[in-house]
């Protein structure tokens, strides 16, 4: 059976010395503010933003919430973005997505000022994680760098491979991976890669980003592989209450009894991109301060 790599348990810690971190912080006169834009009523969305103010609260980050109407314009919300930029008592500002139709999303990540990035979507941020040097990492894609390292899974000279290739999660791991101190030899792979089950069946380190429930089967899965999940789907199940219940894109009860380590879903990337956002806000908040970042 796989060992689990939890991480409820591993967000929690970082969230731990977080909260330390920010009281020393407050000690110098410094609060730690994230400003969180919500467009519409989507229910995922708003969630999602209640989870994300929750834990902000915990750790003692102040969280400025800003919930806006499926009617505003975009000329509305980039310049209250604007306005964020502009104030110095906010470290860190993330727009919450999907917004509604006819919002332009690639614009108001281009709005967003790079030093206050903390959802690490600024194509500067994204070109500093390209040479080497990344400030702002997106929140998922560092979630599962953390996992694997405070779970002491050795990266180097693994061969690692990532089955999705969006801008969100795919391309910054791989790139992040194969980078110095990670030093993993990393695929891509994707809906259009030949023999795809050849391919992931050779991974040491096998990150599943695709999208699809349960696509990862066990015969897709080298024995004693790493297995991160970061999927994230509603399926049918009427054995459930609710009459569905979530599943991640890997097969879990197929591929448990094959992997050495393997993330569950829910409770493994999911709190892990919360707890990173938190990391991102505090680096901010040191950053615009003068202070080198965390060492996490």
């Amino acid at each position: 059976m796989s060992e689990l790599i939890s991480g409820k348990i591993i967000s929690a810690q970082i969230n731990d010395e977080l909260r330390q971190e920010v009281d020393l912080l407050k000690a110098k006169g410094i609060e730690p503010c994230l400003a969180v834009v919500l467009v519409g009523e989507d229910p995922a969305s708003e969630v999602y933003v209640r989870n994300k103010k929750r834990t902000c609260e915990e750790i003692g980050i102040k969280s400025i919430g800003h919930n806006l109407s499926k009617t505003t314009t975009q000329k509305e919300l980039e310049t209250l973005i604007s306005t964020l930029n502009d104030d110095p008592a906010v470290h860190g500002i993330l727009c919450q997505f999907p917004l509604p139709e006819g919002l332009d999303e690639t614009s108001v990540i281009l709005t967003i000022s790079p030093e206050k990035d903390v959802d690490g979507l600024h194509p500067f941020n994204a070109g500093l994680i390209a040479m080497g040097k990344p400030r702002f990492i997106s929140c998922t894609p560092y979630g599962v760098l953390q996992m694997l390292k405070r779970s002491s899974i050795s990266t180097s000279g693994k061969n690692a491979v990532v089955l999705g290739r969006s801008n969100l999660v795919g391309r910054p791991i791989a790139t992040l991976l194969s980078s110095k101190g990670w030093d993993a030899t990393v695929t891509v792979c994707h809906s259009r890669t030949d023999d795809l089950a050849e391919v992931t069946s050779q991974a040491d380190i096998l990150i599943a980003a695709i999208g699809i429930p349960q696509f990862v089967t066990e015969k897709m899965v080298k024995k004693g592989a790493v297995v991160i999940d970061v999927g994230i789907n509603r399926i049918d199940d009427p054995s459930k209450a609710k009459g569905s219940r979530l599943v991640g894109d890997v097969f879990f009860e197929e591929v448990e009894a094959k992997a050495a380590f393997i993330t569950p879903v829910p409770g493994g990337v999911g709190p892990m991109t919360i707890a990173m956002l938190m990391v991102n806000t505090v680096n901010a908040a040191r950053w615009q301060n003068g202070l080198a970042e965390l060492n996490i």
